[in-house]
């Protein structure tokens, strides 16, 4: 419960009904929430403090959730829990290409939306790790394992990823996927593997989709070719490999 008490999300979206509903449902699990009306609300409040989590509705007046997802981006790898009565594939699509986490359609039950936080959370905690182990690490460094393949170098301890000395700014999913790909180098993985593995939940229809986005965003950022991977590539009818 502690560790849940220190954990901050940020609920945007222009209803003020349902931001009040899902506040009082979180806080009410020990989470400290605040609330933004609309994307550039939100993002003010992102440049002047950090959050574990970003609720996001889609269809919002100012500035959608889509396009402020993508500028979320730009200054916080947190995760982004969608919530839209659009529920269309094409749309899961749209919000996991924009940068999304995780999407969950309206309406929702409440035990769906704490199970999807807690696991964003998790997920976060685990892959993008805490201020004070990371600065344990830089007041005693000390050699730790690198996962190196073809220009890149893995520092998973660290939750950093070199590209030919360059670091690279991965979201928590991103660099889990690719820290599993990079530790298993020729392994196959299937999309249901990769989705039990990575995100911790278990696979459904549709999962496959997401699986897809992520991967084709972190091609985005480490390929250089992204529609002629190098690094990731394709094993048709099986999954991914990582070379």
């Amino acid at each position: 419960m502690n560790q849940r008490k220190m954990s901050r999300i940020l609920m945007v979206d222009d209803n003020p009904e349902i931001r009040e509903v899902v506040n009082i449902l979180l806080s009410g699990e020990g989470y400290q929430m605040e609330e933004a009306a609309d994307g550039l609300q939100a993002l003010e409040k992102l440049s002047q403090s950090s959050f574990d989590l970003i609720i996001l509705d889609v269809m919002m007046p100012n500035l959608g959730g889509y396009q402020t997802c993508v500028e979320i981006r730009k200054i916080s790898n947190a995760p982004v829990l969608f919530l839209s009565a659009r529920s269309q594939v094409e749309d899961k699509t749209l919000g996991f290409s924009s940068g999304g986490d995780d999407y969950l359609p309206k309406p929702f039950s409440y035990q769906e939306l704490l199970s999807r936080v807690k696991a964003l959370m998790r997920r976060y905690q685990v892959y993008q790790g805490k201020e004070y182990q990371q600065q344990e690490t830089q007041a005693e460094p000390k050699e730790e394992p690198v996962i190196a393949f073809s220009g890149i170098e893995i520092q998973e301890k660290q939750q950093r990823v070199l590209q030919n000395g360059k670091e690279l700014d991965l979201t928590d999913l991103e660099f889990a996927i690719l820290c599993l790909l990079g530790k298993n180098q020729g392994q196959i993985f299937s999309a249901q593997h990769l989705y039990e593995s990575v995100w911790q939940e278990p696979y459904y229809y549709g999962a496959a989709n997401t699986v897809m986005v992520h991967i084709r965003n972190l091609r985005r950022k480490i390929e250089k070719d992204p529609k002629n991977p190098k690094l990731i590539k394709n094993v048709w009818g099986k999954g991914y490999r990582c070379e």
